[in-house]
Parts: structure tokens; C-alpha cells; sequence
């Protein structure tokens, strides 16, 4: 059971409606330990972000395996209460449990940490008519013990893009992050072949288009990527005509190795998420990001961009050490950049970080996160003067999500992308729906519709072959701003 996402800037919406998908993704943990489950088991995947959870699904079940991040917190205590009225027992994991286990009593199991070690011990103990009430390791497994996700279970037609993963782990320690409390810092990867065997699982069941590896930091072993992974996925890539199109998160020093980003242009990527955070040195040092100092941030972005990959931006205001001019200057650093994709959001203070510590222990937390990063709110008390720091925030979003400040983005972008790989020309149906509905959203009834039409034109003459990326770009631009507005009101 995935419970539901609220609208959020990573939830692409708005979007969504324009290409007629429900949801941006699929819920791949779920998929894996559906995968752990006994084959002779029957099995029944409900994602709350593209159906409904009705009586006849909890009537249906002996047992409901509940996961969730914090940002699905609020769906999740509903669906828990709801399978507990209907007297179904629940097996909960994920990291919303695993880093706030005594926050849900009212779960049956708890099977915390990474389910590859601690599912079959709970599986064991059930057939032996013992199950015990908390599961939980301090190892971490071998991720070539890692099934292949149970993609059978999915309505592929639903979703926008396919998860896969290939690494868990980050060497990096960021002080607000609590990857590494999750899934330490040794990157621990699956083998290649057990990586194309699950994209060729993808593409047998039909799948084609866009991929997420969903690694929190996908270059954290860069020199197995290098020697063995990326070398096959461009040959599988190559001999299936490069079906997919494929997305992930690195740190920004992956800009310094010129043979991983022609490696990954040419397997097929073509968007990366990087973690920028601020261009405050002194507040790079104080939450320990210091892979993103001394360097030209700019011209790390406009690397991969000339390297044929956009590049979607997470960015943070609050730190301690953020002078009074901070606000002025993250905006300044998004528009240069040529980043559409700008996610800033207040600094939280994330269960299981060292911050949350640092503040616990300065007495200075508030209460838990919502896991929206841009909810506008903030759980702890900030150096800052909190009046100052969340209307300074306000004026970012307001500022590079005008419509003029966020076309120019896209135009930036649209003059330093350089795509490597030389793509046949495929349209699909519902991205020829996506310009009808573009031009009648955007091109028509917006009142900011000028800016839209110039960018039409631009791709249109100028850039043609990014065509299809200055359409999208708009598009999400319409789900940004209605995003923004809900913060700012």
C-alpha cells in the first residue's frame, strides 16, 4: 500500500494533467519487497496516487504492507487506521517508520531499516506462527541479493516515468541529510548485469521513455560506473535504439570527470538533480556540503548542460551562517544559472540528521518535519529572524517563478543545451495532446500568455531539435507557479 502524496513541487501535478498521467512515479520500494514476498502469495499493489483504496481491497487482504516517507505522513496514519478498523493486520517499513518507529504503536509489525535483511526474518518468524513486533539490522545488505521489483503489479499507463536503482548510499555527509542514516555512507551498488537485466525487464513489459535511477547519489562509486556499468548500459542502450531517457541525482563534483558525463550522455541521459544548496561559502562549511566549494558553480551546471543534460536545482535559505543578503543572491546565482527546475525551500531539520542533533541539543527544534520541502514553515528556530527569513523566502519563490524570470531561465537553457546523442524523432500521443493543452492553458487563457508564445517560437525556429524540451519546460512552469502561489498566499 503507497499511501498518498500531497501536491508538492515534486509531484508535478499540474503537469501531469497536461500528458494524462496520475502520478510522476511508482512506488519502487514497495515493488522490491513485493518481489521479497513468497511467489505463491497473492499479491495486490495499492497506490493511493493513482486509485482509490476501497473496502473491498482490505477485505480482500490477510495482511497490508504499508510504506511512506514523511511527506506522505498524514495519508499514511489514515490508511493505517482505516486497515486497523477492518481488523487487517499491518506490516509497516520504509523511512518514515524506520526513522520515527514509536511515532505509529498502532502497527502490528515494524519492519525497519533495508528489507533485503530484515523482511525474511519476519517472514520466517510468520510462518512459524511467532511474529515479533519490531524488525530492525545495523548492516546493510548486499544489493546483489536486491530481487527485481515486481513491475507486473503496476498500471504502467498511469505513470509518467520508471524507477530503477542501482547504488544506496552516499559518501558525502551533509549535515540536514539523513541519507546516510538510512543507508550509510559505502555506496554499495548492484551488478551490472542485474541492472540491465531489470531495464530489459522494463522494456519486455513495453515500457518506453523516461527512467529515474532513483540513487541519492548516483556517481558515489564512480569508478565501477566507469569500468562497468555505464560501458554496457551504452551498448544495451545503443542495440535497443536508446529507448529510454534516464534521470538521477549527483553531487556537482560529477562535473569534473569528463569521461563519466560522456559515458552517461551517451547511455542516455539527459536530466540530473544536483544538490547546489547556497552560494554562501560560510554556510556550505556549516552544514558540511564542502564537495560544492571552491569551485564555479555556474560553470559546473553549464558543464552538464553542455553536455546534453538539464539540470534541476535544490536550493536553501536558513542557515545559520545565510548573511541578510542571502536572498538577493540565490536569486541572482538561479537566474544566471539557467535552472528552470529551482526547488528552494526553508531549511527543516529532518529526524536522523545531525542537525537534528545540533538543534536537540542547542534547544532549538520546534517540531518534526512535514517532509515538504517547501511548505513554507519551519521546525526549528533559526539564527535569523524567523518574520525576516520567511518572508525573505517568499520573495525568492515570487521572484523566479514570475513568468518573466522563469522563461528567461528556460531561454538560457534552451542556448547552452548541446545534446550529444542524435535521437530519432518519436512522438507519442500524449505528448501531442500536451501541445494542444499547452497551447490552450498557456497559449490562450493565461494571462502571462506572451511569454509562452516567444519561447514557442524560439524553439520552434531557432532550437528545433529542443523543441519538445521548451514545451515541457512550460508546462511545468504552469505546475511550479500554482505551487508557489500555495506557499506564498
Amino acid at each position: 500500500m503507497n499511501p498518498a502524496t500531497p501536491t508538492t513541487f515534486w509531484s508535478f501535478r499540474y503537469a501531469l494533467e497536461f500528458i494524462s498521467k496520475r502520478s510522476s512515479e511508482p512506488p519502487l520500494g514497495l515493488l522490491t519487497v513485493a518481489a521479497l514476498l513468497p511467489a505463491a502469495w497473492e499479491k495486490k499493489l495499492v497506490d493511493m496516487n493513482v486509485t482509490s483504496l476501497n473496502d473491498e481491497d482490505l477485505s480482500w487482504a490477510d495482511m497490508v504492507f504499508l510504506g511512506g516517507t514523511s511527506v506522505q505522513k498524514q495519508s499514511f496514519r489514515k490508511v493505517l487506521l482505516r486497515a486497523k478498523r477492518a481488523g487487517v493486520a499491518v506490516v509497516a517499513g520504509g523511512p518514515l517508520v524506520t526513522l520515527e518507529p514509536g511515532n505509529f504503536p498502532e502497527v502490528d509489525h515494524l519492519v525497519l531499516n533495508e528489507a533485503e535483511i530484515t523482511l525474511p526474518r519476519f517472514l520466517s518468524d510468520l510462518a512459524q506462527g511467532r511474529p515479533q513486533k519490531v524488525y530492525t539490522s545495523d548492516q546493510y545488505p548486499d544489493l546483489t541479493s536486491s530481487p527485481t521489483p515486481l513491475w507486473s503489479l503496476l498500471d504502467r499507463k498511469k505513470y509518467a516515468t520508471m524507477t530503477v536503482q542501482y547504488s544506496r548510499g552516499c559518501p558525502f555527509d551533509c549535515e540536514f541529510c539523513n541519507i546516510t542514516t538510512l543507508n550509510g555512507r559505502r555506496p554499495r551498488t548492484k551488478s551490472s548485469g542485474q541492472f540491465i537485466g531489470e531495464i530489459q525487464t522494463l522494456y519486455d513489459g513495453g515500457w518506453r521513455g523516461s527512467v529515474f535511477i532513483v540513487d541519492d547519489n548516483f556517481i558515489g562509486n564512480k569508478g565501477k560506473l566507469k569500468s562497468e556499468l555505464l560501458p554496457a548500459l551504452v551498448s544495451w542502450s545503443q542495440e535497443h535504439g536508446y529507448p529510454f531517457t534516464f534521470t538521477t541525482e549527483v553531487s556537482i563534483n560529477a562535473a569534473d570527470d569528463n569521461e563519466l558525463l560522456s559515458l552517461m550522455a551517451h547511455s542516455g541521459f539527459d536530466h540530473l538533480f544536483v544538490g547546489i544548496e547556497t552560494v554562501n561559502s560560510d554556510s556550505l562549511e556549516e552544514c558540511g556540503k564542502r564537495q560544492n566549494l571552491k569551485r564555479n558553480l555556474i560553470q559546473s551546471v553549464r558543464t552538464f548542460q553542455r553536455t546534453g543534460m538539464t539540470v534541476s536545482g535544490g536550493f536553501i535559505v536558513g542557515f545559520d551562517n545565510d548573511p541578510p543578503d542571502i536572498f538577493d543572491r540565490q536569486v541572482a546565482f538561479i537566474q544566471e544559472s539557467g535552472i528552470p527546475t529551482a526547488m528552494v525551500g526553508l531549511l527543516t531539520v529532518p529526524t536522523g540528521t545531525r542537525l537534528y542533533d545540533r538543534m536537540e541539543k542547542e534547544n532549538r527544534l520546534v517540531c518534526s518535519m512535514s517532509g515538504n520541502n517547501m511548505d513554507g514553515k519551519l521546525n526549528f528556530v533559526p539564527r535569523m529572524d524567523p518574520k525576516i527569513l520567511v518572508e525573505g523566502y517568499k520573495s525568492v519563490l515570487t521572484r523566479i517563478y514570475s513568468a518573466a524570470a522563469y522563461y528567461a531561465r528556460v531561454k538560457l537553457l534552451l542556448s547552452e543545451y548541446r545534446p550529444i546523442l542524435k535521437r530519432r524523432l518519436s512522438i507519442k500521443w500524449n505528448e501531442v495532446g500536451a501541445l494542444f493543452r499547452s497551447i490552450w492553458a498557456l497559449g490562450i487563457r493565461a494571462p502571462d500568455r506572451r511569454y509562452y508564445w516567444r519561447l514557442f517560437a524560439l524553439g520552434l525556429f531557432r532550437y528545433p531539435k529542443a523543441f519538445g524540451l521548451a514545451i515541457t519546460m512550460a508546462i511545468q512552469g504552469y505546475h511550479f507557479s500554482r505551487v508557489v502561489d500555495s506557499v506564498i498566499a
